[in-house]
């Protein structure tokens, strides 16, 4: 007879985001759509965090509220925490001591390893939501080494995307927002020809990834392919061994 084990509030939904306190629409593919997901997810909204607050400003303010909404998460029966904003990867050393699961704040986590897949000469970018604001040390804080080796481009002085999400408008034209990220992608590529991937620091970038991609003709990471990683530890994939016959596997 198997027998189960307790211990958790909820089954079934590993993965536990932080979210930010913003009211701006948000479609399939961004990270705050629960229907992006291949799995369930759960969710927690940290109050008063606002786009505009992490993002322009200090995050560490508001540091003890994204430990106390992640210890909620852990508490809910979640074996992994993430968030919803790049720029959090400032919090990622004081979230990670305060919970007994793994925590990933940050796309920017994905630039030491994406690095390390690109032949001598290439080198990672990063397209953010905010290129005034991302400093070497958020970079730092996601584990970049060298942070002044990273090119980093922005959609800044774009038409809508940087304006309209951290200034939380509850309308947003996404073509707008589409035409901003292929703009910041040519720019890319017609500026630095050494660049061999792109990394999307922006959770709400996802969604345009395959615009870029096409666009560039280079790989791009985002939080989609993180995230799908790394539940992918809490979730691991089933397979079908048939242990008691010898040819298994074989065929």
């Amino acid at each position: 007879m198997s027998v189960e084990y307790g211990g958790k509030s909820v089954y079934g939904a590993a993965l536990g985001i932080l979210m930010l306190e913003a009211r701006f629409p948000r479609i399939h593919g961004d990270i705050g759509n629960a229907t992006t997901w291949p799995f369930p997810v759960q969710y927690r909204v940290v109050r008063g965090a606002s786009p505009d607050r992490i993002v322009r400003h200090d995050p560490m303010e508001l540091v003890d509220k994204f430990i106390e909404a992640a210890q909620d998460l852990v508490a809910a029966g979640c074996d992994g925490i993430t968030t919803n904003c790049g720029f959090l990867a400032l919090t990622q050393d004081r979230i990670s001591n305060a919970v007994p699961v793994p925590v990933a704040t940050s796309s920017l986590m994905q630039v030491p390893m994406v690095q390390a897949l690109l032949p001598a000469g290439k080198k990672v970018a990063i397209l953010t939501i905010s290129k005034a604001t991302l400093t070497p040390a958020h970079l730092l804080a996601a584990g970049i080494s060298d942070p002044d080796r990273v090119p980093i481009f922005g959609t800044d002085g774009g038409r809508a995307f940087t304006r309209c999400i951290l200034d939380d408008h509850e309308s947003i034209d996404f073509a707008d927002c589409r035409q901003d990220m292929l703009d910041a992608a040519r720019e890319i590529v017609t500026t630095d020809r050494d660049v061999g991937a792109i990394v999307l620091e922006c959770t709400n970038m996802t969604p345009y990834a395959y615009d870029v991609r096409k666009a560039t003709g280079l790989p791009v990471f985002s939080i989609y392919s993180f995230l799908k990683w790394f539940h992918e530890s809490l979730v691991p994939d089933r397979f079908n061994l048939e242990l008691d016959d010898p040819r298994a596997g074989l065929l």
